[in-house]
């Protein structure tokens, strides 16, 4: 069990790799998989950046928005992550009222066979795209345009949404994500203490 404000759990591993071997492990296996990770992300950025252009309803520009992150947002977290990264996570509310949130990753001999271009197109999706809709958020306050503002902070929720729980899978589910970044600050901090130890 983890430590938050609901009881999250680590749930048993899932599934086998068809290809235990890794033959094709730079090859895109999920072609449909791949596209929609990218396809409705990027699909609500664009029509986010375009809508003044191409309409000046501003109803019609929300509600494609909406329906686009909502669609991206089912997609990556019940289609592409377990078909991409061998992860998947999901919350469940017990009978006694509580909530909980389940991590679950394919065996790692199963995840380590994944293929590599698909694990590449899968991160790199997941943590640029919100990104872009920090810069929205700041961008529209800035710019004074408050009615977009609800939409921007509806495509920074469910983006980071997914971003938090894959990277909770990712990192099994147990470890507390400040004690992640405080063990990655420490080996750099040893690594660049060696490289200066070492020196000319």
């Amino acid at each position: 069990m983890l430590r938050q404000d609901s009881q999250d759990t680590e749930a048993p591993l899932f599934g086998e790799d068809p290809d235990p071997t890794g033959h094709r492990k730079n090859k895109i296996r999920h072609p449909m998989a791949t596209f929609f990770h990218l396809f409705f992300r990027t699909c609500a950025i664009l029509v986010y950046l375009l809508c003044d252009i191409f309409s000046s309803s501003f109803i019609a520009c929300m509600v494609t928005i909406i329906l686009l992150l909502s669609c991206d947002f089912w997609t990556v977290k019940n289609v592409s992550g377990r078909l991409l990264v061998g992860l998947r996570w999901w919350n469940q509310v017990d009978e006694d009222g509580k909530s909980r949130w389940v991590f679950e990753s394919r065996k790692v001999q199963s995840r380590k066979a994944a293929s590599a271009a698909e694990s590449r197109v899968f991160w790199l999706g997941l943590i640029v795209c919100p990104m872009f809709w920090v810069i929205f958020v700041f961008s529209t306050i800035f710019s004074l345009r408050i009615k977009w503002l609800g939409v921007v902070i509806m495509g920074l929720v469910l983006q980071w949404a997914n971003l938090y729980g894959y990277v909770k899978c990712k990192m099994g589910g147990k470890n507390n994500l400040r004690d992640v970044a405080r063990t990655y600050l420490g080996v750099q901090i040893f690594k660049q203490a060696i490289g200066k130890a070492e020196g000319p």
